[in-house]
């Protein structure tokens, strides 16, 4: 610990930087959640909850996707000012993850099991429409998670975890999007099943959680063999293609990350769905972990709100969203 004299002064220089329109990202390691831990219920009338997104107004928008193929997903907004909860989209076409651009347009990974199979937009009325649903003439698998990156352009996974649909790929990738130039990339070629996606403060760097549970389908038997539960990171390059991948964390044969969001001091937060230690890791760049936080139920993502409300951490698990206070130490 500094001083009295010196930690004025640290703190007094903070405030002018600031004041300058200037700012200094807290370092990764200091984050931790709010007083007790304590998670906020938010909505909990869901039947599988994901994909947590906010806008710049602070609204939160998240998907619940029905496990019936026939049954039609939706779309809902949490407004944090009134405590409402609404539907947005009533038929979301089993949207997963979704992401807002700096202009606030909403996209969405929607996944097979009766959905769309593709990467869309999302109008301001709530209606879907396709931007990209193959690769190289096959239909895609079952797009999930998405980030979109400063320069523009659009990361998302395509693993298959659930749909009867038949398989027309034979790899599971994460892809890269270019809206300008609407052409598609495959961006993986080592990660086996990809599922969260995340993007650095700065930029630079592409996180991936590898979730392969060795299985496309819930009734299929898991091939043991094929099992592999990473936390990894890519270096970006400036054509927005990956290389230099580095696994941060190994879960071994039991269940990973699924969605995850980015701190702006650079710590990663990743719903983790092991089975006997479930809930919200903390994690800084490199894979240490700092901190934990245990959900009631499985949690599929998580996203930082905005303005006055970008200490808070949405998330949904199970069927609700929830909500935590995160600060720095």
């Amino acid at each position: 610990m500094f001083p009295a004299h010196i930690r004025f002064a640290l703190g007094l220089m903070v405030i002018v930087l600031q004041c300058s329109g200037l700012s200094i990202s807290a370092d990764a390691q200091s984050v931790t959640f709010g007083q007790d831990h304590k998670l906020q219920v938010l909505w909990n009338e869901g039947e599988f909850t994901e994909g947590v997104a906010v806008r710049s107004d602070g609204v939160v928008f998240f998907s619940d996707i029905p496990k019936s193929p026939d049954v039609k997903g939706r779309i809902l907004c949490h407004d944090p000012e009134s405590r409402t909860t609404f539907v947005f989209c009533s038929d979301s076409r089993k949207s997963n993850g979704l992401y807002f651009d700096a202009q606030d347009q909403l996209y969405a990974c929607c996944g097979a099991n009766g959905g769309a199979r593709a990467l869309c937009r999302v109008t301001g009325e709530g209606m879907i429409q396709v931007l990209t649903d193959r690769f190289e003439g096959r239909r895609l698998n079952s797009p999930n998670d998405l980030v979109i990156h400063p320069r523009g352009f659009i990361y998302f996974s395509d693993p298959r975890y659930v749909g009867a649909e038949a398989m027309e790929l034979d790899h599971q990738s994460v892809y890269r999007f270019d809206r300008a130039q609407n052409q598609l990339t495959q961006a993986t070629f080592d990660i086996s099943k990809p599922n969260g996606v995340h993007v650095s403060p700065d930029g630079k760097t592409l996180y991936v959680a590898e979730t392969n549970n060795g299985a496309t389908s819930p009734t299929e038997s898991p091939d043991s063999a094929s099992v592999r539960m990473t936390l990894n990171s890519f270096d970006i390059g400036q054509d927005g293609s990956l290389s230099n991948r580095k696994t941060l964390v190994s879960f071994g044969m039991v269940l990973g990350v699924d969605g995850m969001a980015v701190h702006s001091s650079g710590a990663i937060f990743a719903a983790v769905r092991s089975p006997d230690r479930f809930g919200i890791v903390a994690y800084t760049p490199t894979g240490t972990e700092i901190e934990y936080l245990a959900t009631p139920e499985l949690p599929t993502n998580c996203c930082f709100g905005t303005g006055h409300r970008s200490s808070t951490l949405y998330i949904t698990a199970g069927g609700g969203l929830y909500s935590v206070s995160v600060s720095t130490k």
